[in-house]
């Protein structure tokens, strides 16, 4: 009887173990406005709560990096243009804190989600892993409207790249 018992309970602790390895795993990031944004890893992206349907271009830049704040300004007019097609998340990881941050996106005009690293909790190593990203910047993921990962680029692209990206994202059902 010992055994039995033993053996359901160790069978009950591997299923349980194997269900939680088998999760993905749920994370958060809070803007500089405050607002916390739950993103829960999917086998092929992930998925954003609140940005359903919509295209998303996660980039990592820094404010001393002259590609990433040359292309701030491509971003604001993406944003503008297809807000309600794009949502452009970008997160700092230069080392501005959640303040500094906040006075560097008002004064470039960034109307984009903004947020610092030490406010990214797990979710910057976590694209670190999944997207074998080793810290160059700029550095984008785009995500199409179910929230898999179509596009990983290091670098900077141009505001028209971005543009056909857009479109050849918006064309995938």
């Amino acid at each position: 009887m010992k055994h039995i018992l033993l053996s359901a309970l160790m069978l009950f602790t591997f299923s349980a173990f194997s269900e939680a390895a088998a999760k993905q795993p749920v994370m958060n990031i809070t803007d500089i406005k405050g607002v916390t944004h739950q993103i829960t890893g999917t086998e092929q992206g992930f998925h954003i709560k609140g940005l359903e349907g919509k295209i998303v271009f996660l980039e990592f830049f820094g404010h001393r990096c002259p590609p990433c704040l040359a292309s701030i300004p491509h971003l604001i007019d993406l944003q503008k243009k297809y807000k309600n097609k794009l949502a452009v998340i970008s997160i700092e990881v230069q080392g501005l804190n959640n303040a500094q941050l906040q006075q560097f996106a008002k004064e470039k005009g960034m109307n984009y989600i903004v947020v610092a690293d030490e406010k990214a909790g797990n979710f910057t190593n976590y694209i670190s892993q999944r997207a074998q990203w080793r810290g160059s910047i700029p550095f984008m993921v785009a995500l199409d409207k179910k929230g898999n990962v179509q596009f990983v680029q290091a670098g900077m692209l141009p505001e028209s790249s971005l543009e056909e990206l857009i479109r050849q994202l918006d064309a995938i059902k």
